[in-house]
């Protein structure tokens, strides 16, 4: 049976149950697809809506890259409001806003009501790779100030920027403190015992192997079958051959995460006086923070395939030390890469495949907030008040050029390219 990947992550979780395997038919009013933050939200909202949901996960709750991403919990979307209200108007564009300010609310709210020891903190910082990278910076701080009426962001120029990162490496940031950072396997076990507390059944090494989209759907498992009502794929960056319909709108890619030994409270503080999490403006982006014993959590490069590096631990060790020199003696006690899912506009995927059938996916990085804001929209979706899902379904999502044959070869070569200019 697949247990959770060795990560720092896994090492260090906090509240891990064992959920039984599921065993003959049973049925019930929705049946979820996937134990990620998409279908653990979908399934807490759903029961405490009063509705009966099985939840199937196909190796252990938190297993993908809801248990392994970089812990980084953002309250914007991928893409920045001035390119939002460009290409949907400046009405969508706040919509889309406030939803995502929706997202990280709704999963520090979660955090306090079920006292999730996740080690939350806030504050994110952006933080320009190249000189060309600064005005975008500014200019965005600026308009989230000025025409949203937001005063927890604000640019930071290049001596501060040092000061706060440790390093002189970047030119400026954006410093958002509306962000926060966490421990996601932690923060995704928490949510699956409030959803099994509301009154979802969750079962684990159970994988779908097909479903029907008839209604009701009936959803076939090795060891027994589910008869719902509705049915929620919460997939991801994992959806595989499940969906061919929604297949190629979404591209599985693999990114990598080590973390360090303890640094000492010494090295950290000079590392992160303010225990911020960062990102860079890089195509492939780097990002990093530190964990509550402070550890350096870094995260850098990715590929295609699908094969992970023979040693994760090298592989990240290199996109470290190019922004921290000065940590090239220190320890790396774990390495390990994830599949997440990216969009071609870089913006999530929401839909219906029928009447019954939901899905969300494509969150392209951000989907700590915005899976979990997901599974509340598919819940009231599935309730019947569907605005706000129609408004992230009614995103434009085309498929990668070539479908599901040739994105592959397609995404590597735009993905070499940008990586050359982010070397250059």
């Amino acid at each position: 049976m697949q247990q959770h990947v060795d990560s720092f992550y896994a090492a260090s979780a906090q509240g891990e149950r064992d959920y039984a395997k599921l065993q003959g038919d049973i049925t019930t009013d929705v049946c979820v697809i996937g134990g990620g933050f998409t279908g653990i939200s979908s399934a807490l909202h759903l029961a405490e809506r009063g509705y009966k949901v099985v939840l199937l996960e196909a190796a252990k709750v938190g297993w993908g890259a809801s248990g392994r991403n970089g812990g980084q919990l953002y309250n914007t979307q991928r893409k920045p409001q001035a390119e939002l209200e460009a290409q949907f108007g400046r009405d969508t564009a706040r919509h889309l806003w406030d939803l995502a300010q929706e997202a990280a609310q709704l999963v520090v709210e979660r955090v306090h009501r079920h006292q999730i020891p996740c080690d939350l903190k806030p504050g994110i910082l952006v933080t320009a790779a190249k000189r060309a990278h600064v005005d975008d910076l500014r200019a965005g701080a600026s308009k989230l100030r000025e025409d949203y009426g937001y005063d927890k962001v604000r640019f930071v120029d290049a001596e501060e920027t040092a000061h706060l990162v440790g390093t002189d490496r970047y030119h400026a940031g954006e410093l958002n403190m509306g962000c926060y950072h966490l421990h996601p396997l932690n923060l995704a076990l928490g949510l699956a015992a409030a959803a099994e507390e509301a009154g979802a059944r969750i079962f684990e090494h159970t994988p779908t192997l097909r479903y029907t989209q008839d209604e009701p759907a009936l959803v076939t498992t090795p060891s027994g079958s589910v008869r719902a009502r509705f049915v929620v794929l919460a997939c991801n960056g994992y959806l595989g051959k499940l969906a061919p319909e929604i297949a190629g709108k979404g591209l599985p890619i693999n990114n990598f995460v080590l973390a360090t030994e303890p640094l000492g409270e010494a090295l950290a503080q000079r590392l992160n006086p303010q225990n911020l999490a960062f990102a860079d403006t890089k195509f492939v982006v780097n990002y990093w923070r530190l964990s509550a014993d402070r550890r350096l959590i870094f995260g850098g490069g990715e590929n295609y395939s699908s094969r992970f590096p023979k040693d994760i631990k090298a592989f990240v060790r290199r996109f470290m030390l190019r922004v921290y020199p000065q940590l090239n003696d220190v320890r790396i006690d774990y390495g390990w890469g994830g599949t997440l899912c990216v969009t071609l506009k870089r913006l999530p995927h929401f839909g219906r495949l029928r009447p019954n059938v939901y899905f969300a996916q494509g969150y392209s990085g951000q989907g700590v907030g915005l899976a979990n804001l997901a599974g509340k929209l598919v819940a009231e979706a599935i309730a019947g008040q569907a605005e706000r899902f129609d408004v992230m379904a009614g995103l434009p999502t085309p498929a990668f050029p070539g479908g599901t044959w040739l994105r592959y070869p397609a995404l590597v070569l735009g993905m070499t390219y940008y990586a050359l200019r982010d070397r250059l």
